[in-house]
């Protein structure tokens, strides 16, 4: 025990005594607190004692003193069938303290109790999302490098001087005996007489549980990431405690995914679960007065659940898909909204209500083989025909004007996208956990860009489409590097677009469909691949025969309406993130066209349109300047 603790003793010993009502008036956080003190009481006694004889007497009164301040929350607690017990395990704890037992043991015992008081206080020690160490390191520069040093050390400048110091993060030894929700515990409760702040205030549940995991990530080892740990075992156990149960190879492997904690495999039932319990969360915040808990929660329940059953939920009823999709979306409206608390628990409800209807499809122990069949070659028709019909138009325009280094350049745009996708998923699923508002961001930002660039090509082309124009501008620029490298850029982005998605739909559907299914779903996937080489093969082989201008006026139309069917998919997936709100509006919705009965949705794709008619009016006008000349 540190002087931090003999201080943090002194002060919460009267605290206790004065605010004894208080404490029973917030149970949850009078068992917080408790589960504060067992936490950090089993990580520092340990080195108190050794072989039965007191290393430091003023730190073993501490732990008497802690005792007694421990007993005292349990006591103000509400009655519970467990607090007997309780009230017997600390004295227990306090007895086995005096009697100057091994560490190991009071550890072990304060863990045990620990488990006892969250159970019968329904104190949840699991994150409600898996924690992202990307988004920790951020908070941490901004909140806790000051002190505890840019590398954890407790080296920052801000800490000189002071008493006590700041803690080493990097020490092995303690961080072993702290389970992660000892350490978001503490970053919301702070440690009073000292300069460790409470951080409730300004760090939400989420960002709590990020800056944990990134502070674990200190005493971790780059190890093979292995057999994954449940993120229930992941934040309540100590690295100490996988150790004396399996073993030091074990113990290393848990402390690397408690520091990045891996996406847990979860079926279509557990996914809807998830959802369902995330949102009850998020209501419980909004109700506490923490609406922006409130809204990242329900972006967490939509894209960390019911996303990632929506394609096998689309092939058994779309309807559904689409009605369920809008009650999530409606329910985060109103908290964007801040509507009363009756009018958000009512949109909870109905979203709730569809959840059961999705849950209830989805309830069986495998899809038929005809449907992970069907499933799988629908999965990737849907997402490769709009990165197909993209580079096919390129390809045929290119191979129509003998621009043959050109075409090169984007079989190696599109080559490398497949080599991006597929070293983003082996990222994804060995390494880090990409989160589902990055990848939604991610397809939102390259829906958004091909746009752009696919508009760009269309507008380029159309200007190009008689043969006069053409030759002026082969004796201009021959298609010069820079022109490669546009194409090349473009197809990279109109295929790597599709990849997250479809990476997410397989990984769903192969789960789905069970081991007697994988064969059904290789062989979709297969047939699906060559359809889409098929299509590419027609419409390149068509557009040899046609005449140079009415070639290039069709491709023109067809990287126009992609242009405008990208630019309502960008938002879509936006909006799935959280970045945007939504605004239902009585419009019809096909998702093909990327038409979405919604306003942000719906101005996007009008946006292109104004682009479309505005670009090609300029070219029109300055054909009509040319032909007058």
């Amino acid at each position: 025990m540190t002087s931090v603790l003999r201080f943090c003793s002194w002060l919460l010993v009267p605290v206790l005594a004065l605010c004894s009502l208080a404490v029973m008036a917030e149970p949850i956080e009078g068992a917080a607190q408790a589960l504060h003190l067992l936490g950090y009481l089993g990580a520092d006694y340990p080195a108190t004692v050794a072989n039965g004889q007191v290393i430091d007497s003023g730190e073993y009164r501490e732990q008497l003193e802690f005792l007694t301040v421990l007993q005292g929350l349990i006591v103000a607690l509400p009655a519970r069938s467990e607090q007997a017990e309780l009230e017997q395990g600390v004295a227990s704890l306090r007895q086995g303290i005096e009697q100057r037992v091994e560490g190991g043991q009071i550890a072990q015992q304060a863990r045990q109790l620990a488990a006892t008081l969250a159970a019968a206080y329904n104190v949840s020690q699991t994150p409600a999302i898996n924690p992202d160490p990307s988004r920790g390191a951020p908070l941490f520069a901004q909140h806790c490098s000051v002190c505890h040093g840019d590398s954890g050390a407790g080296d920052g400048p801000a800490g000189i001087g002071l008493e006590p110091p700041p803690a080493n993060l990097r020490d092995a030894v303690r961080l072993d005996r702290l389970s992660l929700y000892d350490l978001f515990n503490t970053l919301g409760l702070g440690i009073d007489g000292t300069d460790m702040a409470a951080f409730a205030d300004q760090l939400d549940e989420r960002q709590r549980w990020d800056l944990a995991s990134y502070i674990a990530g200190f005493s971790a080892e780059s190890v093979a990431v292995g057999e994954p740990f449940s993120l229930e075992a992941l934040a309540g156990t100590t690295p100490a405690e996988v150790t004396a149960a399996q073993g030091d190879e074990a113990a290393a492997r848990f402390r690397a995914q408690r520091a990045q904690p891996p996406a847990q495999q979860r079926g279509p039932q557990q996914l809807i679960e998830h959802t369902r319990a995330t949102l009850e969360q998020s209501l419980a915040a909004y109700r506490a007065g923490d609406h922006e808990q409130a809204y990242d929660l329900s972006v967490g329940a939509y894209l960390e659940g019911f996303e990632l059953v929506e394609s096998a939920l689309d092939n058994l009823d779309s309807l559904q898909r689409k009605t369920t999709e809008r009650a999530l979306m409606a329910y985060r409206q109103a908290l964007q909204d801040g509507l009363s608390v009756p009018q958000v628990a009512q949109r909870l409800e109905q979203a709730k209500a569809e959840l059961a209807k999705s849950a209830e499809l989805l309830d069986s122990d495998g899809l038929s083989s005809s449907l992970s069949f069907f499933s799988s070659l629908l999965i990737l028709l849907r997402e490769g025909l709009e990165a197909i019909l993209v580079l096919a138009a390129i390809l045929a325009f290119l191979r129509n004007t003998g621009q043959q280094q050109a075409v090169r350049s984007v079989h190696i745009g599109w080559g490398l996208a497949l080599l991006a996708g597929a070293g983003t998923w082996a990222l994804a699923a060995y390494l880090i956990d990409v989160s589902g508002a990055q990848r939604e961001l991610l397809e939102g930002v390259t829906a958004l860009f091909a746009s752009v660039m696919v508009l760009w090509l269309g507008v380029w082309m159309h200007d190009r489409r008689h043969a006069a124009a053409w030759q002026d501008y082969i004796k201009r620029s021959l298609v010069g590097g820079g022109g490669r490298f546009g194409f090349a850029v473009l197809a990279f982005f109109s295929v790597y677009r599709e990849l997250f998605e479809v990476i997410l739909f397989y990984e769903t559907l192969w789960l789905q469909a069970g081991p007697q299914g994988h064969g059904m779903v290789l062989a979709g996937a297969a047939t699906a691949l060559v359809v889409l080489l098929g299509l590419a093969w027609v419409i390149l082989r068509g557009s040899r025969k046609l005449p140079l201008a009415t070639f290039f006026g069709v491709n023109a139309v067809l990287l126009c309406v992609l242009s405008v069917v990208f630019a309502g998919h960008g938002v879509a997936a936006l909006q799935e993130a959280g970045v945007l709100g939504t605004r239902p509006v009585a419009f019809f919705d096909f998702d093909w066209l990327g038409i979405h009965d919604d306003a942000y949705s719906l101005a996007a794709q009008t946006t292109a349109l104004a682009a479309i008619v505005l670009l090609y009016g300029r070219s029109w006008l300055g054909e009509r300047r040319r032909l007058a000349v």
